[in-house]
């Protein structure tokens, strides 16, 4: 039977390596956990989100799936805003795309994927709906990350507009939502220029 040993002994290394730079660590993160921020990024393997923005586990509280959707019937992806807003009174909330996102690449080819199909249903209706500027780019590869922003911008505006970002704002909670995209070939941040603080900002940027 193979036991993934490797991963075991790369465990080991690895908290061993934490407690030289803080013995105290894990007996601290223990007991509280208070992140500043909600990572709603995508499930892609080389997207990691504590790694890429050089947080320590305890900082950033992670919600992840399929091209980093936002569905107001997901229960789950809910579930992490209702306790990351309500509970840990996180005060940033970061939708985080990567160009090169096969999903996106799913949603727009005309074929069959099976399950995911469903679940890329959102991203695919999106296309269709910038389908005349998304043609207009000549580069397959650059279509594809264009989508990629649109589809992070479209799920920014599916978090503004759920219950739990908007009872926040209405208690007066100094909360944030962010749109951001990671370049997976240059391991870099892009901010997408699309943060909102308030229902006064989610309706001058025409969110509904």
């Amino acid at each position: 039977m193979d036991t993934l040993q490797s991963l075991f002994d790369n465990n080991r290394q690895w908290a061993k390596d934490i407690l030289k730079t803080d013995g105290d660590f894990f007996e601290k993160l223990s007991k509280q956990q208070s992140p500043k921020y909600l990572w709603i990024g995508c499930s892609d393997s080389r997207v990691p989100a504590n790694e890429i923005v050089g947080l320590l586990p305890g900082e950033l509280f992670v919600h992840r799936n399929v091209s980093n959707l936002v569905v107001h019937t997901d229960m789950n992806c809910l579930s992490v805003m209702q306790y990351a807003v309500s509970v840990l009174q996180v005060g940033h909330i970061i939708v985080c795309g990567h160009y090169g996102c096969g999903g996106v690449v799913a949603a727009m080819e005309e074929r069959r994927h099976g399950l995911i199909d469903n679940w890329l249903r959102n991203v695919r209706e999106t296309y269709f709906l910038y389908e005349k500027e998304l043609d207009a780019i000549q580069d397959a590869s650059k279509r594809v990350d264009r989508l990629c922003e649109i589809n992070v911008v479209n799920q920014v505006f599916n978090v503004c507009n759920t219950t739990v970002v908007q009872d926040a704002w209405d208690a007066g909670r100094d909360l944030t939502v962010h749109g951001w995209i990671y370049g997976i070939t240059d391991g870099l941040l892009r901010d997408l220029n699309v943060s909102v603080s308030s229902i006064a900002e989610m309706r001058q940027l025409g969110i509904k």
